[in-house]
């Protein structure tokens, strides 16, 4: 085949390396799913403006899409050395080595490819396990049921004539309590060998506000309008949640009502085209508070701003009640984050506008972040205010800024060591 016919097979590549699903990446082109598999299977030829669009969006330049497999590999091969800044690798050299060794060269590639898939369904199976609330409660039905049976066997093995109706009894429940003991093992089993969705389907009800927040990009158009009615929106999207689910989902959708009543969104959009992205300054010319900006800037749908953003919210305990991650900044799915990031230290200093270039392990690209805490109520009699923090994130680090902060996603997935935050080992350090 020849080699100006493989860019379809190298926009794969490139998308996979950067974990990002096939329909996420057609939705932001504006193209159809069909068409881009079409596309990635060298069935469709791509140049011209949707080429342009496709490598913004992968964070890669063109010519890494249109050019021979060698310059692809030059490329990896530098991805693989960022993501190990403790190992001293000869990157002036790295054209050399691809030329001279190929094979060694796409076997170190094809590790460092092998390594991302994995750390990603290490850090997914990783929430699971330890905040699952299907399986913990699975868990502590079979202790519960075990225990029982534990209990009224070793009666029945104590010396000593028992009553028969009470033997009878004990013998009954030993019966009972075993076939739910294997009715809730089975359950068990079968929900830990699901894949893909099904074995999300019984998660937290924050992480079913997730999904549904992801699936409709973090815009609502019905509640844009005056007329928009949170309760009909909340029905309409969340036919398919959990009671719990649908009351986070309700609550997070009347927010979004009166951030977009109080940041109309043709103005706002309007005035993200003259000011850009910067949340203090929108919020200095909008007359608004910095956090609702905040807010609005991760509900604007993709035309309308010129990078991708993240937000990130916590509550006083630290713990994410709502994340919308970027591909170079993924967030924890429970609980809370890395303790350095910016937003943990907006709680230590509130009413401050904190600023700081981030980036995170394995990343080639720093980020700019903006944090702030703000009290979730007004000042009341003899009482210490409640703070919540948000931290925005987006592409765009001011030249000032000459180096980042390295910070992780959390603890656990985190290879980062040593370091001051640490409050639990990582499965991914290198020994």
């Amino acid at each position: 085949m020849a080699r100006d016919t493989l860019t379809g097979s190298r926009i794969r590549e490139r998308r996979i390396m950067r974990g990002v699903k096939q329909a996420d990446l057609a939705r932001q082109a504006g193209i159809s799913a069909s068409y881009l598999n079409l596309i990635e299977h060298n069935r469709r030829r791509i140049g011209g403006k949707l080429l342009l669009d496709i490598a913004s969006i992968l964070k890669v330049d063109p010519i890494l899409l249109t050019q021979g497999a060698e310059a692809t590999l030059i490329a990896t091969l530098r991805e693989a050395a960022s993501a190990h800044a403790t190992t001293e690798a000869e990157l002036a050299r790295v054209d050399e080595f691809a030329g001279r060794f190929p094979g060694w060269a796409q076997l170190l590639a094809d590790s460092q490819g092998r390594i991302a898939t994995l750390e990603r369904t290490v850090e997914t199976l990783t929430d699971r396990m330890t905040h699952d609330p299907h399986l913990a409660t699975s868990l502590h039905e079979m202790l519960s049921t075990v225990t029982a049976i534990r209990s009224a066997a070793s009666i029945l093995a104590e010396p000593g004539e028992i009553d028969p109706d009470w033997q009878s009894r004990f013998h009954r429940n030993i019966y009972e309590d075993s076939a739910r003991l294997a009715e809730t093992s089975r359950g068990l089993v079968t929900y830990l060998e699901s894949e893909g969705e099904a074995a999300n389907e019984t998660g937290a009800p924050q992480e079913e506000v997730d999904a549904v927040l992801e699936e409709v990009g973090h815009h609502v158009p019905q509640l844009e309008t005056p007329e928009g009615d949170p309760e009909a929106v909340a029905v309409e999207l969340g036919r398919a949640l959990s009671g719990a689910a649908q009351d986070l989902l309700l609550a997070w959708l009347g927010r979004y009502a009166q951030d977009a009543q109080a940041l109309p969104f043709e103005r706002f959009a309007e005035e993200i085209q003259t000011s850009g992205p910067d949340a203090a300054q929108l919020a200095a010319t909008l007359g608004a508070s910095v956090t609702r900006v905040m807010r609005r800037l991760a509900a604007m749908p993709e035309e309308v701003l010129p990078d991708p953003v993240g937000l990130a919210i916590c509550d006083a305990s630290g713990v994410l009640t709502y994340r919308k991650p970027l591909p170079d900044f993924p967030m924890p799915r429970f609980g809370a984050a890395c303790p350095l990031w910016p937003l943990y230290r907006a709680l230590n200093r509130p009413m401050v506008i904190l600023t700081q270039s981030i980036i995170q392990p394995g990343q080639t690209q720093a980020l700019w972040a903006e944090a702030l805490a703000e009290p979730i109520a007004p000042p009341a009699v003899n009482q210490d205010p409640l703070y919540e923090a948000h931290m925005l994130i987006r592409p765009g680090v001011p030249a000032a800024q000459a180096s980042a902060a390295e910070v992780g996603v959390s603890c656990r997935i985190c290879p980062r060591d040593p370091c001051p935050g640490r409050r639990e080992p990582s499965i991914l350090a290198t020994a």
